[in-house]
Parts: structure tokens; sequence; C-alpha cells
């Protein structure tokens, strides 16, 4: 018996063939990238088509690596990227290009609605306690989805009326399998329109008169580990499945990422560097903390809440590093040498050798320190216009120190994110560390030594919101009976504990990292508004 999960990610989709008869169990996996589209207006796209055709791709090789048999595929789940806006027309198609949860034009529009009249934290007082009194959360970002929504309906008018259907990222393709339009309760909560109080979940008619959000849009909202629908013939011919195969609600990449890491009960924290990062602290109750940006997001388990802060950029950091600081673009562009060339045997990627390159770099990286705000940031701050700099550089600093300074601040800047949790809920003195960027032991030790915890990373880190996903999918079909067994069922494959020797530097850049927002943040209106 099998499970098929996809976790749906920024810029590219991972198929993960789970055996399910002893315990989840990989079998095979495959990864197919797509484009994010970065436009000069703040809007950042996705291109529905991309997503399909890379699920497609993987899918087959997939079961061709595997060998199995696509009967024995019991069901299908997901875990993707949240809060993204894919409004579609009654036949399930995009009626504009899908908007990423980095896009950032809806500033006019959140403006419009919180910018007038009394204001705490930036918004209008009145209407941010009704939002908080029935969600317990606000839109107060402009890559909220409500703005993109109201954006949409501002700037292109006959799209918006062609508009059926609100989905995010998983629930478009969820409807392309099964025809089917609905949302899980996690991705319905980050419409930020969902009534979280008890005995009254679901949409908020309130709240969508708040914002000017036509009901009609809005799709019915099902359970993570509830059944959405099955397989199509044509979707299933296209993926090479058995037509009628079971597909289930799945969850977000935050809630999931929770439950394949092991961090699952009340109190226990997750660390996770994909292309964005957070911090993630399971709570049986909604906590807010405006001031930080940081909120209790719906999990995939009923009465239970991720509190959770997130960084827009942290692995796309790294992605920054290897294109323009790691390969020497006239040296090895000029002569078109791959830069692992040579290295094959002792290196699986160029990750690898930038990590033991920047090992050898003294802590605290002579004094350079890297700001990982590439694209804006969200939490402990609000600000779009927030972006990346290296402070401190000198003549004896080399390329060397520069790499090793930006995976620090990436380390910095969860550590600041832990701090600000902390202010509310207990944060777990052991926390589990997952995502690509937890495939470095080098990552590992660094995270434990600048968040002075210790720190430990999953078997398999890079496949954890994918096998959130088949857990999900696992209780639906019946084989688990509830969440938390999975807890029991996620190794451990190495700790690190702080080393106090490197404390010294790492506290001093960490206090000097964190003034440089507030000492900057006008200059970055200057330049980027």
């Amino acid at each position: 018996m099998y499970i098929l999960a996809y976790d749906v990610g920024t810029t590219g989709v991972k198929t993960c063939l789970f055996s399910v008869e002893e315990g989840i169990r990989l079998m095979a996996s495959s990864t197919r990238g797509y484009g994010l589209y970065t436009l000069e207006n703040g809007g950042v796209e996705q291109d529905a088509e991309e997503w399909w055709s890379a699920m497609c791709s993987a899918t087959r090789e997939v079961m061709e690596k595997s060998g199995a048999d696509p009967a024995e595929v019991s069901g299908i789940s997901f875990c993707s990227q949240m809060q993204g806006l894919v409004l579609v027309d009654r036949d399930g198609v995009p009626v504009h290009r899908p908007m990423s949860y980095m896009d950032q034009r809806g500033e006019d529009e959140l403006k419009a609605c919180f910018g007038r009249g009394i204001k705490v934290e930036g918004a209008n007082v009145f209407k941010l306690l009704k939002s908080l009194r029935i969600c317990k959360a606000a839109s107060l970002s402009a890559k909220d989805p409500v703005w993109k929504y109201k954006w949409i309906e501002r700037n292109e008018p006959d799209n918006f009326t062609r508009a059926y259907k609100w989905l995010d990222v998983k629930e478009y393709l969820i409807a392309r399998c099964t025809g089917n339009f609905i949302m899980t309760r996690d991705s319905a909560f980050a419409t930020m329109l969902y009534d979280t109080r008890p005995g009254r979940e679901g949409w908020s008619r309130e709240l969508c008169d708040l914002y000017g959000v036509n009901m009609d849009h809005l799709p019915e909202i099902i359970g993570s580990s509830d059944l959405a629908g099955t397989l199509r013939e044509g979707p299933a011919e296209e993926l090479g499945l058995a037509c009628g195969t079971k597909v289930f609600g799945g969850g977000g990449d935050a809630p999931l990422t929770a439950i394949g890491s092991g961090a699952i009960r009340p109190g226990e924290t997750h660390i996770y560097i994909g292309t964005s990062g957070w911090v993630s602290t399971v709570v049986d109750s909604q906590i807010l903390d405006v001031s930080h940006m940081i909120a209790s997001i719906v999990g995939a388990q009923q009465g239970r809440f991720n509190y959770f802060a997130e960084m827009e950029t942290a692995g796309k950091c790294l992605e920054w590093v290897k294109n323009h600081l790691a390969l020497d673009e006239i040296g090895i562009f000029l002569e078109k040498k791959d830069i692992t060339c040579g290295f094959e045997k002792k290196y699986s990627s160029l990750y690898d050798y930038l990590m033991e390159t920047v090992e050898k770099a003294e802590p605290g990286a002579g004094g350079t320190i890297f700001t990982p705000w590439l694209h804006g940031n969200r939490c402990p701050f609000e600000d779009p216009g927030a972006a990346g700099m290296f402070f401190n550089i000198r003549l004896e600093t080399g390329k060397t120190e520069l790499i090793r300074s930006v995976v620090e601040g990436i380390c910095y800047h969860q550590r600041w994110m832990l701090e600000c949790q902390e202010k509310k809920v207990k944060v777990s003195d052991i926390v589990r560390f997952v995502g690509g960027g937890a495939l470095s032991d080098v990552t590992g030790q660094m995270m434990a030594d600048i968040t002075k915890r210790r720190i430990e990373i999953v078997e398999d880190p890079q496949n954890v919101g994918a096998i959130g996903a088949a857990a999900v999918a696992a209780v639906g079909l019946g084989i688990i009976d509830d969440l938390d067994q999975i807890k029991g069922l996620i190794r451990v494959r190495s700790s690190f504990d702080p080393d106090e020797k490197k404390a010294g530097a790492y506290d001093r850049n960490y206090s000097v990292f964190k003034r440089l927002y507030e000492s900057n943040k006008d200059n970055f209106r200057t330049m980027n508004s």
C-alpha cells in the first residue's frame, strides 16, 4: 500500500512515494522545478500549467523508479506553499496567473481598508479589533491573500468578473485532480476570513463584509485528513495513476512540516529553512503578538495551532550566494565550466562544498554581518521595502567571510524570531531543525551555537513536508489512528549542543544585527518606495 505525497514549494514540486504498511517509508522521489516571475510593480506570480506539468512529469518518474503498480496507490495528499491566490472560473481555469505569497502589489488596497481613522500598529483600531475578535489575526501585510484578491478586483475587473472560486496553490491542484473546489481549514485560516471561535468555525460573513469579499467565491472547507474527491480519468492518465484514486485535503507547508518534523505536541518547536524560513511552536490555544507580527495559525490537528513567525527569504539567500558569490562569473561562465567539476566524488552538490568552505572561516565572519531580507520581511517587523546588505566589510574581508555571514545572518534572524516567540509562549529547549537548510551538519552546529539551544536534525529533513502530507492521508485511510503516533516514527539523524566558546563573537554580531533594521528603515524607504 502506497501514498503519493506532493510537496509543492516556491520553485518546484517534490513528489514522494511512501510505503505505509510498516511505518512511513520513502520508496522513491523526484523533483521538478517551475518559474517564479518577479514583476517591477511588486508582483510575484507563477504559472498553473507549469505546476501541473511538473507534477505530472515527477509522478511518472517516481512510479517508474519505484516499479509500483498505480493500483496500489491508496491515496494522494499535498503539502504546499500557503497564502497564494488562484482565482478560477467554473471550469477550474485561473482567470489570472496565480499570485505568490511573496506578491506585495496590494499595498494600496491595504491602506484603503486599514489606513484611515484611529490607528494601532498602523491599522484602523475598530477594524483591527473586529478581525482579532473573530479569527485572532488580521490582514496587516500587503502580501496577505485578501489584498491580492482586492488588487485583481480593482485592476483587472474583467478577470475578476470571470472568477468563480478563490483557491490556494494545493487547492488548485486538488481541483485539477478531482473537479472539486475545496479548501482545508489551515488554508482557509490563512485568508484571515475564517472564524476560529469554538462552535463558529468557518467562513465569517462579518470579515467578508469588512474586506469587501464575495462569499460566493469561497469554497467548501474540509479537514486535512478528509477526502477531497477521487482522481478523474483525464488527470489520472496525465499523471500515470489509476482513475478513482482517493485525494485527501493535505495541508499547508507550515502545519505539515511540524507534523513531519515530529514537533507536534503543545510546547514543541521546530525551525525551518527552505526558500523561506520560520520558527513554529505548537500551542493548544490561539495567541497573537501584533507588535512582532506573530500569529497562531490553524494546524492539521483539530484544536492545535502553530505559533508561527516567518522570514521571507532564508534558503533563497543561499541560492543568491551560489549564483552571485560562489560562482566566479568571469572565470566559470565564459569557459562554460561547472564549479563542481573535479569534486563530484567528494561533494554531491555545490551546497555541500559551500558548507565545507564556510566552516573554515571563524565564527562571526570576521565581523561581517548579512541581513537576509532579499524580498522584504514579515517578522519581527513587517516591511516590504527592507533589503539585504553586508555590514562592516573591510580590506581583509574575503569571499569566504561574506558567504559565511549569509548563513550566520539567516541563523541570527531565526534566533530573533525564537526570542520574540518566548515573549508569549514557552519555546522548547530542544528544537527540531528541518528543510533543505538542515542537510548540512555545519548549519546544524551553527544554528545551535547562535540560538543557544540543542538542535536535532531528523532523517530526510528536506522531505518532512511530504512526510506530513503522507501522515494526514494515512489517518484519512484509517492506517494511523492519530497524528500523535507520528512522533514515534520520526528518527533523529544528528543533534548539536551549543559551543560556549563561540558565544562571544556570535552575541556581539547578533546585538548589532538586531539594530541594523531600525538604523536603516528610513534608508530602505528612500531607496525602495
